[in-house]
Protein backbone atom coordinates (compact mmCIF):
# COMPACT_ATOMS: atom_id res chain seq x y z
CA UNK A 1 0.00 0.00 0.00
CA UNK A 2 1.02 3.70 -0.51
CA UNK A 3 3.15 5.49 2.26
CA UNK A 4 1.04 7.95 3.59
CA UNK A 5 1.61 11.53 5.59
CA UNK A 6 1.33 10.31 8.93
CA UNK A 7 4.19 7.61 10.85
CA UNK A 8 4.69 4.08 9.82
CA UNK A 9 2.47 1.32 11.93
CA UNK A 10 1.91 -2.34 11.71
CA UNK A 11 -0.75 -4.31 11.14
CA UNK A 12 -2.20 -7.59 11.05
CA UNK A 13 -2.71 -8.42 7.58
CA UNK A 14 -4.06 -11.94 5.79
CA UNK A 15 -4.62 -13.52 2.26
CA UNK A 16 -8.23 -15.24 1.87
CA UNK A 17 -10.33 -16.10 -1.66
CA UNK A 18 -7.87 -14.01 -3.56
CA UNK A 19 -8.23 -10.39 -1.51
CA UNK A 20 -6.07 -8.72 0.93
CA UNK A 21 -7.74 -7.99 4.28
CA UNK A 22 -6.30 -5.68 7.30
CA UNK A 23 -7.75 -6.31 10.81
CA UNK A 24 -9.57 -3.56 12.33
CA UNK A 25 -9.22 -4.01 16.20
CA UNK A 26 -12.32 -1.38 16.67
CA UNK A 27 -14.85 -3.71 14.58
CA UNK A 28 -12.49 -6.67 15.60
CA UNK A 29 -12.48 -8.45 12.53
CA UNK A 30 -10.53 -8.46 8.87
CA UNK A 31 -11.57 -6.19 6.25
CA UNK A 32 -10.60 -5.68 2.92
CA UNK A 33 -7.57 -4.14 2.56
CA UNK A 34 -8.80 -0.93 -0.43
CA UNK A 35 -7.17 2.31 -0.42
CA UNK A 36 -9.52 4.10 1.69
CA UNK A 37 -9.41 1.12 4.79
CA UNK A 38 -5.52 2.03 4.32
CA UNK A 39 -6.28 5.43 5.20
CA UNK A 40 -8.70 4.66 7.88
CA UNK A 41 -6.40 2.00 9.68
CA UNK A 42 -3.44 4.33 9.91
CA UNK A 43 -5.53 6.99 11.23
CA UNK A 44 -7.06 5.33 13.34
CA UNK A 45 -3.75 4.37 15.23
CA UNK A 46 -2.97 7.99 14.42
CA UNK A 47 -5.07 8.81 16.49
CA UNK A 48 -5.08 5.96 19.32
CA UNK A 49 -1.05 6.42 19.52
CA UNK A 50 -0.15 9.93 18.67
CA UNK A 51 -3.42 12.11 19.88
CA UNK A 52 -4.21 9.54 23.01
CA UNK A 53 -7.97 8.93 21.62
CA UNK A 54 -8.78 6.01 23.45
CA UNK A 55 -10.05 3.44 21.23
CA UNK A 56 -12.87 2.41 23.54
CA UNK A 57 -14.57 5.98 22.08
CA UNK A 58 -14.31 5.28 18.26
CA UNK A 59 -17.13 3.52 16.28
CA UNK A 60 -16.36 2.40 12.40
CA UNK A 61 -18.60 2.78 9.81
CA UNK A 62 -22.05 2.52 11.50
CA UNK A 63 -24.90 3.76 10.53
CA UNK A 64 -27.04 7.29 10.88
CA UNK A 65 -30.09 8.68 9.84
CA UNK A 66 -29.51 11.98 7.89
CA UNK A 67 -32.84 13.21 6.24
CA UNK A 68 -34.60 10.18 6.49
CA UNK A 69 -31.65 8.11 4.77
CA UNK A 70 -29.83 5.60 5.93
CA UNK A 71 -25.90 6.76 5.67
CA UNK A 72 -22.70 5.38 6.97
CA UNK A 73 -19.69 7.67 8.58
CA UNK A 74 -16.27 6.50 8.29
CA UNK A 75 -14.91 7.39 12.00
CA UNK A 76 -16.88 8.84 15.09
CA UNK A 77 -15.11 9.30 18.23
CA UNK A 78 -17.39 9.68 21.65
CA UNK A 79 -16.50 11.90 24.52
CA UNK A 80 -16.49 9.48 27.93
CA UNK A 81 -20.33 10.90 28.74
CA UNK A 82 -21.19 9.25 25.22
CA UNK A 83 -21.67 12.04 23.17
CA UNK A 84 -19.77 13.00 19.74
CA UNK A 85 -17.35 14.72 19.79
CA UNK A 86 -15.29 13.68 16.33
CA UNK A 87 -16.26 12.83 13.09
CA UNK A 88 -13.80 11.69 10.18
CA UNK A 89 -14.15 11.14 6.40
CA UNK A 90 -11.34 8.94 4.81
CA UNK A 91 -10.76 8.89 1.18
CA UNK A 92 -8.12 7.06 -0.98
CA UNK A 93 -4.89 9.01 -0.88
CA UNK A 94 -5.26 9.08 -4.88
CA UNK A 95 -8.92 10.83 -4.09
CA UNK A 96 -8.08 14.41 -4.06
CA UNK A 97 -9.59 16.27 -1.01
CA UNK A 98 -12.69 18.67 -2.20
CA UNK A 99 -15.67 20.82 -0.87
CA UNK A 100 -18.07 17.53 -1.56
CA UNK A 101 -15.57 15.64 0.88
CA UNK A 102 -16.60 18.73 3.32
CA UNK A 103 -20.36 18.56 2.50
CA UNK A 104 -20.53 14.90 2.95
CA UNK A 105 -19.17 15.17 6.54
CA UNK A 106 -21.29 18.38 7.60
CA UNK A 107 -24.36 16.53 6.46
CA UNK A 108 -23.96 13.83 8.56
CA UNK A 109 -23.20 16.03 11.58
CA UNK A 110 -26.45 17.67 11.10
CA UNK A 111 -27.52 15.06 13.07
CA UNK A 112 -24.81 14.49 15.42
CA UNK A 113 -23.91 17.88 16.34
CA UNK A 114 -20.26 16.86 16.92
CA UNK A 115 -17.42 19.63 17.83
CA UNK A 116 -14.37 18.56 15.78
CA UNK A 117 -14.68 16.98 12.19
CA UNK A 118 -11.64 15.82 10.13
CA UNK A 119 -11.45 14.84 6.31
CA UNK A 120 -8.26 13.12 5.33
CA UNK A 121 -6.59 11.21 1.86
CA UNK A 122 -3.24 10.10 4.29
CA UNK A 123 -1.59 12.79 2.22
CA UNK A 124 -3.84 15.66 3.41
CA UNK A 125 -5.50 16.13 6.56
CA UNK A 126 -7.74 19.12 7.23
CA UNK A 127 -9.20 19.68 10.79
CA UNK A 128 -12.11 21.96 11.50
CA UNK A 129 -13.95 22.97 14.92
CA UNK A 130 -17.53 24.15 14.72
CA UNK A 131 -18.89 26.41 17.04
CA UNK A 132 -23.06 25.97 17.00
CA UNK A 133 -23.53 29.43 18.70
CA UNK A 134 -21.85 31.39 16.48
CA UNK A 135 -23.30 28.93 13.62
CA UNK A 136 -19.58 28.80 11.92
CA UNK A 137 -16.04 26.79 11.96
CA UNK A 138 -12.75 27.63 12.52
CA UNK A 139 -9.72 25.38 10.54
CA UNK A 140 -7.52 23.88 12.92
CA UNK A 141 -3.51 24.37 12.54
CA UNK A 142 -3.13 20.58 13.81
CA UNK A 143 -5.80 17.53 14.30
CA UNK A 144 -6.21 18.19 17.98
CA UNK A 145 -5.36 15.46 20.89
CA UNK A 146 -8.05 13.66 23.23
CA UNK A 147 -9.26 15.73 25.77
CA UNK A 148 -9.70 13.32 28.73
CA UNK A 149 -10.99 16.47 31.00
CA UNK A 150 -13.22 17.64 28.60
CA UNK A 151 -17.23 19.41 28.90
CA UNK A 152 -19.88 17.80 27.34
CA UNK A 153 -19.41 20.91 24.45
CA UNK A 154 -15.90 19.38 24.32
CA UNK A 155 -13.91 22.54 25.53
CA UNK A 156 -11.96 22.73 28.56
CA UNK A 157 -12.71 20.98 32.09
CA UNK A 158 -15.17 20.15 33.66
Amino acid sequence: MQKLNLPEYTFRTKSAGGKQLIFDSIRKKFVVLTPEEWVRQNFIKYLKLEKKYPETLMAVEKQIMVNQKQRRFDLLIYLRNGQPHLIAEFKAPGVKITQDAFDQVVRYNMSLRVQKVVVSNGLQHFACEIDYVKNSFVYLPEIPEFCEGCREDGKGFS
